[in-house]
C-alpha cells in the first residue's frame, strides 16, 4: 500500500494549494482558538470550497462542546473530525452526533501510553499516534514534538491509524519504514514559523512521500 499525508492546519489559499497540487490525501483544518493555526467558520468554508473533492478534510478539535463540531462539520463540509484530549465515552458521543468519520489522537511518550489504545475500539475509526507535549504546553500538538517510532514496532493496532508529531521531509522515509504508518501527518513540519506554513516545505515533504 502506498503511503498518503495529511497537511495539517491549512488557513490560506495558496498552501492549500500545494497540498492539493502534491497530492495530500487529507487537509486539515483546526478548530482551537489557542491555536496560532485556528480558522473561523467563515475561512474554514472557503478552503473547504477551494478543496472540493481533491482530498478528505478534516476538523482538529481539542477538547470540543457539540455546538462547535456541529458548526464546523457544516461550515467547513468535513468529512472527517479529529479528537485531542477526549475519553472514549466523549469520542463516541460526538462521533455520533457530528455523524461523520472520528479519529482519535493518542498522545505517545512511553509505551505505557499505547495500552489506551483498544480503549477506543468501537468509539472511533482511525487513531493518530502523537507526541505527547509537556504538561504546562498550551497546545496538544503542532509543536514539531516526536516520539520514539520504535515503539510502533510490531504493535498490534485496534484500529485503522496513522502517525504524527515531529515529521518533516527529512525524517518522513525512517518514519514509515520504522512503523509500517501508511497515513502520515505533519503541521509545524512544513511550517517557517508557527502556523506559517511553506508551500515549498510542502512540496518537497508530499513529493518524499510519494517515493515511499
Amino acid at each position: 500500500m502506498p503511503v498518503t499525508a495529511k497537511i495539517c492546519g491549512l488557513s490560506t489559499p495558496d498552501t492549500l494549494d500545494a497540498a492539493l497540487a502534491g497530492g495530500a490525501s487529507h487537509v486539515g483544518f483546526v478548530f482551537f482558538p489557542p491555536s496560532p493555526r485556528h480558522l473561523a467558520f467563515d475561512q474554514a468554508a472557503a478552503l473547504a470550497a477551494r478543496t472540493g473533492d481533491r482530498a478528505r478534510r478534516v476538523g482538529v478539535f481539542v477538547d470540543p462542546d457539540d455546538s462547535l463540531v456541529a458548526e464546523a462539520v457544516a461550515a467547513a463540509r468535513l468529512d472527517a473530525i479529529q479528537l485531542h484530549k477526549v475519553t472514549p465515552g466523549r469520542a463516541a458521543a460526538l462521533r455520533r452526533t457530528a455523524g461523520v468519520e472520528t479519529w482519535v489522537a493518542l498522545a505517545v511518550k512511553t509505551a505505557a501510553d499505547l495500552a489506551a489504545a483498544p480503549t477506543f475500539a468501537g468509539a472511533a475509526d482511525r487513531l493518530l499516534y502523537d507526541a505527547k507535549t509537556p504538561d504546562d504546553a498550551a497546545l496538544p500538538g503542532g509543536m514539531g514534538v516526536r516520539f520514539d517510532w520504535r515503539l510502533l514496532d510490531g504493535a498490534r493496532h485496534p484500529l485503522p491509524w496513522a502517525l504524527s508529531g515531529g515529521l518533516d521531509a527529512g525524517n518522513v522515509a525512517e518514519a514509515a519504514a520504522l512503523t509500517g504508518a501508511r497515513l502520515v501527518d505533519v503541521s509545524s513540519g512544513v511550517e517557517r514559523a508557527p502556523g506559517v506554513k511553506d508551500v515549498d516545505k510542502i512540496a518537497a515533504f508530499l513529493q518524499r512521500v510519494a517515493q515511499l
